[in-house]
């Protein structure tokens, strides 16, 4: 059978996929590596648990810096060379920091080198891959996105393992070297520029923010990526202080590390489920529903701090949250037009990691001032229901405007 002329996917493009994947696998280690270092560099630098979360706070803002700019610089210039920058950044940023000699240097240094080095390995690769795939566009995104759960599932038992045996300095080394040594050579796969849009393809798959939600595009992305921020405020309780908060109850580091890579493994399967979801449904609507089910899940720590109920509410948790992220980069591309698709994609999804840096400090701050986690996470529930909010009112009127257009079309 002929390809589809009107259509952009090759066999290129899954080849492309897989290799983006791999590459966020490893390069996303920056999310990951100071969750499970968190209670080691405490005891380390004699620190409370909300000064202990800076590192990671400045990391995931450096994420949101850097995923902004790599993405601009990605619609100029093509993925590789920012992406091979940023490596060799995080890389000789793991490495220093293993020198640092006090909790201020070690969190600047990481917030600088890893978290604006490792971002290339997130959301500009998932806008990257956005521009190869137009049939199967929001599965593709999906499985972009789910590189960095896959990264979750694959780093923290390592780093628990080497941490406790040779330290976190000594580890952090590891990491740099490694990661140079892998990432560098599998990202030539990259070089191929996406050729320009094909107009039916285009025209079918890109529509029009004004036109669509009846707000300026914006104002529209503006409260996307507010809405961002919100969820992964709430999201970045359990992912930033599980491992910690084991070690609080009595049950290890161990135990906190497999809970974490249980989470993000169902996360993977998560981001599958939610692909399909989003090919059929759309993206406002799985990011309502993903939301919705993310409050549910997070309430349910409340009442249970038990091992096992620990493990299976970490699985569910994983498993209903994982739409939330690919859901705003569709939701960008359903909305805006493949040229600015680097910068706003990466704009929305990085933004989230300014939630998951606020949060991973408020969860903190919250447990030094009240000894607990449970008011961090009615404060992350709080901030899930602010989401939820602004995702339905965008749904609603996105219906509202969709419905005096299929009247005149049938009159």
């Amino acid at each position: 059978m002929a390809p589809d002329s009107s259509s952009i996917e090759t066999p290129y493009s899954w080849v492309r996929l897989v290799t983006s994947i791999t590459l966020s696998t490893l390069g996303c280690v920056g999310l990951w590596s100071l969750v499970v270092a968190l209670p080691a560099v405490q005891v380390d630098f004699g620190v409370g648990r909300g000064g202990a979360s800076l590192p990671y706070t400045l990391t995931a803002m450096g994420f949101m810096v850097g995923g902004i700019a790599v993405g601009r610089l990605a619609d100029r210039f093509g993925i590789l060379p920012p992406f091979v920058g940023g490596t060799i950044l995080m890389s000789f940023g793991y490495i220093a920091t293993a020198f640092a000699p006090n909790l201020t240097t070690f969190a600047l240094i990481s917030g600088v080198t890893i978290g604006l080095g490792s971002s290339a390995s997130f959301a500009p690769i998932v806008a990257d891959v956005s521009l190869w795939f137009d049939r199967n566009r929001g599965l593709a995104m999906s499985f972009a996105a789910g590189g960095s759960y896959v990264s979750g599932v694959f780093w923290p038992p390592i780093l628990e393992h080497f941490i406790s045996s040779v330290g976190w300095r000594q580890t952090h080394i590891g990491i740099g070297v490694f990661c140079l040594a892998t990432m560098l050579p599998l990202a030539l796969v990259l070089r191929r520029r996406p050729l320009a849009q094909k107009p039916a393809a285009e025209a079918a798959s890109t529509g029009n923010a004004n036109d669509a939600i009846g707000l300026p595009p914006n104002v529209t992305h503006g409260l996307l990526t507010f809405a961002g921020l919100c969820c992964c405020v709430a999201m970045s309780m359990p992912q930033v202080h599980l491992v910690a908060w084991c070690v609080d109850l009595g049950y290890g580091p161990a135990r906190g590390a497999e809970m974490l890579s249980l989470m993000l493994g169902f996360g993977v399967a998560s981001r599958l489920i939610f692909g399909w979801v989003l090919n059929r449904i759309g993206g406002l609507p799985t990011l309502l529903l993903s939301s919705i089910l993310q409050a549910i899940a997070l309430a349910l720590y409340l009442p249970f701090d038990g091992l096992v109920s620990l493990y299976v509410i970490s699985a569910v948790f994983g498993l209903v949250q994982g739409g939330i992220v690919p859901s705003y980069a569709v939701i960008v591309r359903e909305l805006f037009p493949a040229n600015e698709a680097g910068f706003r994609v990466s704009l929305s999804i990085s933004t989230t990691l300014a939630g998951m840096a606020l949060g991973g400090w408020l969860s903190g701050a919250i447990y030094d001032w009240t000894g607990s986690y449970s008011a961090a996470l009615i404060n992350g529930i709080g901030w899930n229901l602010v989401n939820i909010a602004i995702a339905f009112w965008l749904l609603q009127r996105m219906r509202g405007r969709r419905r005096p257009a299929l009247a005149s079309s049938t009159a």
